[in-house]
């Protein structure tokens, strides 16, 4: 007697339908789980045969074939179990074989039957709803994240037999409640809940600091700080989360399925309303910043902060492939992790911040002046963040030690986070009405040659960056970079269209040179 029952497998955030088909007939006891398994779904032969048992009934004494079909897909992960466990059931004819057909089923299960969380469920009921299902049944601690996809009626279970129950129409058993998933601990910060109540206005002078950062979280551009330590370049990057928007839905969707597949999803909240903000340890490895793994590929920091920040403190301190692994994802917004038998595409489209000392010692620059760093020890040190990287970089900004005058006064008169916020949701709302019914949000994502064609600057301020390219003080790719931040800058300070002086502010902005005086009021208090 043949069954089969319907499941998801994942590739990378990618879902597709398969059919889980369960074949008893004469031969030897035995149980053989063929297509193109891992060690995990193999294994699932042992959890099934054990929480069938548990469950009321017996394994079959015979040879159990179970195929996962289609063949030439490669699976993984134990979420497979209920749907392996219900089509040995559907097979020995205890359950209706219909139902089973309009419905995906999703757990892991106990040796005691009961169903423990899994991860991926957010992306696997997209792709269950994708393919025209309407019906998922799903592990109960995994329900919450299952019904944030619309069109879709959502079956929570706490064990085997409940399921049994509720497809014979019987009275459901009274299981104990599954634990949630073990989340490891992340650096994944959520402006709202950690770091949005830090305010800007903490933060002693570096006036043109915080204007860098006004303009970097208006237009989504990367930053890279460079100064000597203690003069405020992570508390800088700690505060541009209060000053980013919260997630529109579809953002919220495609950021919390990463968090899904990577299982540190909260199952309370698993909704991220807020842009993520990561800040890995400089000794973090190249797989758990880009993705990877030994078994099944799940996606890495960069993934984990889509739509939200990457913030690398001590930047020259990461190893050379790491940072060599920004290249991709700062143009495409999506990074590809390659194995030798599977090839998985995570999206990568993060804020870029990058913080560092001027030499290895970070006193160069300080005020006491006791560096001892030799030119060459400093290139060295320079050179560890190539210039492929720092060409990508929109906006670069030194920070300098301020005198103790400066520093009193600057307390007095900064703005504080809530106020510059509406300074940037204005701007983000000017951006997305000039972008409307097109594929871009923000300036920092708009190609700069859609920028020339479609909404060009005016004569003075295209003349002054068609003056930098002759003289060769700008590559191609850094005058359309140019283009973004004036268009940003002219957001910010509320013009309808960048004119010399917003241009000028771009190009202080993308070479560190002081900012002229028409944004000096967005930092200081009236």
């Amino acid at each position: 007697m043949a069954a089969y029952t319907r499941s998801v497998t994942l590739d990378g955030l990618s879902g597709r339908p398969i059919e889980i088909e369960v074949d008893i007939s004469n031969g030897l006891p035995t149980t053989v789980v063929v297509g193109l398994p891992d060690a995990t779904v193999n294994e699932a032969r042992d959890r099934c045969r054990a929480a069938v048992v548990n469950s009321g009934t017996t394994w079959p004494d015979q040879r159990v074939t179970i195929n996962l079909a289609p063949s030439s897909l490669p699976k993984s992960g134990s979420h497979y179990d209920l749907a392996i466990a219900l089509a040995v059931f559907a097979a020995k004819q205890l359950i209706p074989i219909a139902p089973l057909h309009e419905a995906v089923f999703l757990g892991e299960l106990a040796l005691d039957g009961r169903l423990r969380a899994i991860r991926g469920v957010l992306p696997a009921t997209l792709a269950a709803v994708e393919a025209g299902f309407s019906r998922i049944y799903v592990p109960e601690v995994n329900v919450q994240e299952a019904e944030l996809v619309e069109g879709v009626t959502v079956i929570g279970l706490r064990s085997l037999r409940q399921a049994v129950a509720l497809l014979l129409g019987e009275e459901e058993p009274i299981d104990p409640p599954v634990p949630p998933l073990d989340q490891p601990q992340t650096m994944t910060w959520t402006g709202s809940e950690r770091l949005g109540n830090l305010d800007l206005a903490d933060i002693a002078g570096q006036d043109e600091a915080r204007l860098s950062i006004i303009v970097a979280a208006a237009g989504g551009h990367h930053m890279a700080m460079t100064g000597p330590p203690g003069i405020g370049k992570t508390m800088l990057a700690q505060r541009l989360p209060g000053l980013l928007p919260d997630l529109g839905y579809a953002q919220s969707i495609a950021t919390s399925a990463v968090h899904s597949v990577a299982g540190v999803l909260s199952a309370d909240s698993p909704l991220l309303t807020r842009p993520p903000f990561l800040d890995p340890h400089h000794t973090a490895s190249a797989a758990s910043i880009v993705g990877g793994g030994s078994r099944a590929i799940r996606p890495g920091m960069m993934s984990l902060a889509h739509h939200g920040v990457l913030f690398l403190d001590e930047a020259p301190e990461f190893a050379s492939n790491v940072l060599d692994a920004l290249r991709q994802p700062l143009e495409s917004g999506h990074v590809v992790v390659s194995r030798a038998t599977q090839t998985v595409a995570f999206p990568a489209r993060f804020q870029l911040l990058l913080a560092s000392n001027p030499c290895p010692c970070g006193l160069s620059s300080a005020v006491s002046d006791q560096c001892e760093c030799t030119p060459l020890m400093r290139r060295r040190y320079k050179d560890r963040i190539s210039g492929p990287i720092r060409d990508r970089i929109d906006i670069h900004r030194n920070l300098t030690s301020l005198s103790r005058p400066e520093l009193a006064n600057s307390l007095s008169t900064a703005r504080p986070t809530a106020e510059i916020a509406q300074v940037v949701a204005t701007a983000r709302k000017r951006q997305a009405e000039r972008y409307v019914n097109t594929p871009w949000s923000l300036n920092s994502e708009v190609p700069g040659v859609e920028l020339r064609k479609r909404w060009p600057l005016e004569h003075r301020a295209r003349a002054l960056i068609d003056q930098q390219l002759r003289s060769q003080k700008l590559s191609a790719r850094s005058a359309d970079r140019i283009l973004r931040l004036s268009w940003t800058v002219a957001d910010v300070v509320g013009h309808d269209l960048p004119d010399a002086d917003d241009v000028d502010a771009a190009l202080a902005l993308r070479r560190s040179m002081p900012l002229n005086g028409h944004m000096r009021e967005l930092v200081q208090a009236p």
